[in-house]
């Protein structure tokens, strides 16, 4: 049995095989015979099956044969007449194995808003648009993988559930066995003693501080997986359950930080270009005419590296009329950072030395006593797509940076045993996955970037 995409790119004419998959669409001719484009999702292109009234089980079956059904077919591969495909698939047998009512199937050929597509999300993955998405973010994973691995990083499963609040934002999904509707009339504060883990717990924001622990025990390692944050924001960047990925490596400074994250990056394009082309095109031409040459345009570059002061500088001094003003000691808003990559720079480009009042506990203070060694790469349309830092490896300084975080050093005891016990200089960034896949594909909304977005009020499938 043989897949779609190794039938379309490997497979000989005079082969005989079968194929399954679902009916894109079936165009009849007055000859008595029928086109069906299959696709089982391996590849964006469909293989065209030629059936007619010889192939065993067409006749019984032909009013079954509708958009959405699921074939399984026999035949033997031919060259193709036809423009833009190599071969096609002239069948011998054919069965239904499951069929799709064409009055209710809701993923008819025809444009669907994205919108609408999310409120299918089961059926979504069967489109164009979705289904090239799926591959890209198999292939991003992949690289992620291979990248880190090629290095002889060390990949650490990290906990999901947590009781370190690492942003130190409270922005964290409660984690409870309590019946805290009937605890609500009876006590106006929550023992968690009596809960499941006996203290009170949350999903993880962040896998960073776990992390930490081996990076200063086996040397360099990284994790990727789910994060979660309950920032109650519908915005097109923003998503309540995301993906990151994470390194973690000791005697690393602040620019070991930098040049590991820009190779990072152009590793993972370079190899979704090469192994997605067929998408990649798709996506340039349907749904950003931008996203071949801005990808392109990253891989060839070094990305420029700028102070947070400096950069403050320049768009104070660039007389355009921002939504947020900008002033030193704040964050820097998506305009800011678009405007830095896409008409200062033009390129990708690596902010240092931020304010120490927005950037958490962790990150190493600086001997001015304003800035710390913290680090964020923004990338020309997504803006911030990786946040990192040189850790505070000083045991006073960590505890001092606590307190004026108010952070109890007590519930980070094993962290600060890190500092105690053999310390080391040591660096880590976390890249967003799904604003990754914003990226490479040139979606909008970082909600089609995920399978099953999770966001305020939303939480279907």
């Amino acid at each position: 049995m043989a897949r779609i995409k190794e039938v379309r790119d490997e497979r000989n004419p005079g082969e005989e095989l079968t194929v399954n998959g679902w009916v894109r669409t079936r165009r009849d001719s007055k000859q008595g015979f029928a086109f069906i484009e299959l696709n089982d999702g391996s590849c964006l292109g469909n293989l065209q099956i030629v059936v007619d009234q010889e192939t065993k089980g067409f006749a019984e079956s032909t009013k079954e044969i509708t958009t959405g059904a699921a074939l399984t077919i026999t035949g033997t591969l031919k060259e193709s007449p036809g423009k833009g495909q190599r071969v096609e698939l002239h069948a011998s047998e054919l069965k239904v194995l499951g069929t799709a009512d064409p009055e209710t199937f809701p993923l008819q050929k025809k444009r669907h808003s994205f919108e609408y597509l999310r409120e299918i999300a089961h059926l979504r993955p069967r489109s164009n648009t979705f289904s090239a998405i799926a591959r890209v973010r198999n292939a991003a994973s992949a690289a992620i993988h291979n990248f880190f691995q090629e290095r002889h990083f060390l990949y650490v499963h990290t906990p999901i559930i947590t009781t370190s609040d690492c942003e130190g934002a409270g922005q964290m999904f409660r984690v409870t066995t309590l019946d805290l509707a009937r605890l609500a009339g009876i006590q106006t504060e929550i023992d968690y003693s009596q809960d499941f883990f006996g203290k009170a717990a949350s999903l993880t924001v962040s896998g960073q501080l776990e992390a930490e622990i081996y990076a200063t025990s086996t040397g360099p390692c990284y994790t990727f997986g789910p994060t979660f944050r309950a920032e109650n924001s519908n915005t097109t960047r923003h998503l309540a359950e995301f993906w990151m990925v994470e390194p973690e490596i000791p005697f690393f400074d602040l620019n070991d930080n930098m040049q590991l994250a820009q190779d990072f990056i152009k590793h993972v394009i370079s190899h979704v270009l090469e192994t997605c082309a067929e998408d990649m095109e798709f996506f340039n031409q349907r749904i950003e005419k931008t996203v071949l040459e801005t990808l392109q345009h990253i891989v060839d570059h070094d990305f420029e590296r700028v102070s947070y002061t400096d950069a403050i500088e320049i768009l104070t001094s660039s007389k355009k009329e921002w939504e947020f003003p900008v002033e030193w000691g704040h964050d820097l808003q998506s305009e800011h950072e678009r405007f830095l990559t896409e008409e200062h720079f033009k390129k990708p480009i690596i902010l240092f030395d931020y304010p120490r009042t927005i950037k958490p506990f962790y990150m190493r203070c600086n001997d001015d006593g304003k800035t710390v060694r913290a680090m964020d790469v923004l990338v020309p349309r997504i803006g911030e797509i990786i946040g990192g830092s040189q850790r505070e490896e000083r045991l006073d300084v960590l505890e001092a940076r606590m307190k004026e975080c108010d952070l109890d050093p007590e519930e980070y005891w094993w962290y600060l045993d890190l500092r105690r016990y053999g310390t080391v200089p040591h660096a880590g960034f976390g890249l967003g996955f799904e604003r990754l896949i914003q990226l490479l594909t040139g979606m909008q909304n970082i909600r089609d970037c995920i399978p099953f977005p999770r966001t305020p009020k939303n939480a279907e499938f």
